[in-house]
C-alpha cells in the first residue's frame, strides 16, 4: 500500500495539530517538502544527536512488525499480505536442492590443512570405493605451493590412517546412513555441521558447499533469523519468506553455488541452531512461497522496521542517492502500526535509538575521512529527500569546500566508520536532528 502524498513542510507551520497527526502516523518524511531544500545548521560548537527508528534496510516485512502483528492476532497469512501486497501463496517441491556456500578462499598448508569429519554415523567421499566410520577425519592440503593438485589423507577417530591420494578439482563427501551429518571443522565459527552432502572445490584454495533439500537448508536459517521462542504466525511468516527468498535464487547448472550463508544472502548455520518450534513452522508450511504473477517473489526482510517500512526503489539507490531500480509491486512501504499509532515493533530494542552528541567541528572531522563526504568545517546538512517511510534517499553536505551528496545508506556507513568506536552506531537511514514520533 502505497501512503499518501506527502505534506509540504511550510504547511505544517499553520497545521500545528495536522503535522502531529502525519509525523505520528508517517515519520518525518511527511515534514519534508518536494521544492525548497532544507538544510538543518550544523554549528562547530553546539553539538548535534541523531535520533532514528528501526534497524536495516527497511523493505519487505519487518521481523519484529511480524512479532507484534503476530501477537496481535493475526495469521502469517495476514502478516504476509501486509509486507509483500499483492502477492499470492504458491509451492515448490521441499526437496528441491539448494547449493551453500559455507566456507571459501581457505588458503590450507600442511601445517594447517583443510579438516572436516563425518559425525554421527558413517561417510563417503567420491573417487574412493570404501565407507568411512563416524568421526573419522578428513583433511587437503596442496602438494606445493599455488598447486591445484591436493594430498588427501583420511584418519579414523583413534589417528589410524584409513587412506591416502592426492586429488585434484571437485570432491564429493556424501552421508552414508541417514543419521549422518557432516562437519566443516576448518569453517571459523561454531556452527559447522551440515545436513546433506558437500562438495569440496579445489583449486588454490578451497571452497566448501553445502548441497540439500531446501526445506532442510531452512531449518538452519529461520533460528537463525528469528528467535525460535517468537509467536508461531510469526515463525510461519519467517519460514514462508525464507524460503521464498532462497527459492528465488536457486541457479541450476549455473554456478557451483545458489547462497552465502550470512547476510548477504540469509544467515545459515546448519544442524546446531535447529529448533523444534522453527522445525515445526517449516513442516507447517511446507513448500509454500509467495509468488507474484508466475515468479517466486523477492521476499527482502529486515530486522526492525522503525513504525514504517519503505518503498525499494528508496533504499537501493546510488552511492550519490539517484535512483536506479524500478519500483516492485510488492515490496512498497507502509505504516506498521496498530490503530491506536502504536508500531508493532515497539517491543524491538532498536525501535527507537540515538547516537551520542556531536559538535559541528567533531562532525565535520567523522565525514572527511571519506572523499565522498569531506567537505571541509561542515556548516549544514540537508535532510530533506525521504522516501515514505521517512527514511534517506539523499543527504547533502554543506561545508567550506562547497557541498557533496551521497544516498542515505552511504552518510550513516561513513559515520558509522569513523565515530569514535565506542559510540552507538546510526542503526538505519530513518533518522533526523530531533526525535521521531
Amino acid at each position: 500500500m502505497l501512503l499518501p502524498a506527502t505534506i509540504h513542510r511550510r504547511a505544517l507551520a499553520v497545521l500545528p495539530l495536522l503535522a502531529t497527526l502525519v509525523l505520528s502516523l508517517f515519520g518525518p518524511a511527511a515534514a519534508f517538502a518536494d521544492g525548497g531544500a532544507t538544510v538543518t545548521p550544523i554549528d562547530p560548537v553546539a553539538e548535534t544527536t541523531f535520533f532514528g527508528r528501526g534497524w536495516g534496510h527497511g523493505v519487505g516485512m519487518s521481523q519484529y512488525g511480524a512479532r507484534g502483528r503476530a501477537l496481535a492476532g493475526q495469521p502469517s497469512t495476514q502478516i504476509l499480505a501486509h509486507y509483500y501486497a499483492g502477492t499470492t501463496l504458491g509451492t515448490i517441491n521441499p526437496a528441491s536442492p539448494i547449493r551453500v556456500v559455507v566456507l571459501t578462499g581457505f588458503r590450507a598448508t600442511a601445517a594447517r590443512p583443510a579438516v572436516l569429519f563425518g559425525r554421527r554415523g558413517g561417510w563417503v567421499i567420491s573417487g574412493i570405493a570404501r565407507i568411512f566410520p563416524a568421526g573419522a577425519k578428513l583433511r587437503l592440503w596442496p602438494t606445493a605451493v599455488g598447486s591445484t593438485a591436493w594430498n588427501l589423507r583420511i584418519t579414523s577417530a583413534t589417528g589410524i590412517l584409513l587412506h591416502r591420494s592426492t586429488v585434484r578439482g571437485v570432491l564429493a563427501m556424501r552421508p552414508a546412513a541417514a543419521a549422518t551429518r557432516l562437519q566443516v571443522y576448518s569453517r571459523p565459527s561454531l556452527y559447522d555441521l551440515y545436513r546433506g552432502s558437500l562438495r569440496i572445490y579445489l583449486t588454490t584454495t578451497v571452497r566448501v558447499v553445502n548441497v540439500l533439500a531446501i526445506d532442510a537448508y531452512l531449518r538452519g536459517v529461520v533460528p537463525a533469523e528469528m528467535p525460535a521462542g517468537w509467536p508461531a504466525q510469526a515463525l510461519k511468516a519467517q519460514a514462508i519468506a525464507a524460503r521464498s527468498y532462497a527459492a528465488r535464487r536457486l541457479r541450476p547448472g549455473i554456478s557451483n553455488y545458489d547462497v552465502v550463508d550470512d547476510t548477504r544472502s540469509q544467515v545459515y548455520l546448519g544442524v546446531a541452531v535447529e529448533k523444534v518450534q522453527t522445525n515445526a513452522a517449516i513442516a507447517a508450511t511446507a513448500g509454500v512461497v509467495l509468488k507474484s504473477g508466475a515468479s517466486i517473489a523477492n521476499t527482502l526482510f529486515h530486522s526492525t522496521g522503525g513504525g514504517a517500512t519503505e518503498n525499494n526503489e528508496n533504499v537501493f539507490v546510488a552511492a550519490t542517492g539517484a535512483i536506479v531500480a524500478g519500483p516492485v509491486s510488492y515490496l512498497r512501504g507502509s505504516p506498521d502500526r496498530a490503530p491506536d499509532g502504536t508500531s508493532f515493533d515497539a517491543a524491538a530494542p532498536l525501535a527507537t535509538w540515538k547516537t551520542a552528541a556531536y559538535t559541528g567541528d567533531e562532525l565535520s572531522a567523522i565525514f572527511a575521512n571519506d572523499v565522498r563526504t569531506n567537505v571541509g568545517a561542515l556548516t549544514g546538512l540537508d535532510l530533506s529527500s525521504r522516501g515514505v517511510s521517512g527514511r534517506l534517499i539523499r543527504v547533502t553536505l554543506v561545508g567550506a569546500l562547497g557541498s557533496k551528496t551521497v544516498s542515505g545508506d552511504v552518510f550513516r556507513a561513513v559515520f558509522n566508520a569513523w565515530r569514535p568506536p565506542i559510540d552507538p552506531l546510526m542503526r538505519s537511514s530513518l533518522v533526523d536532528t530531533q526525535p521521531i514520533p
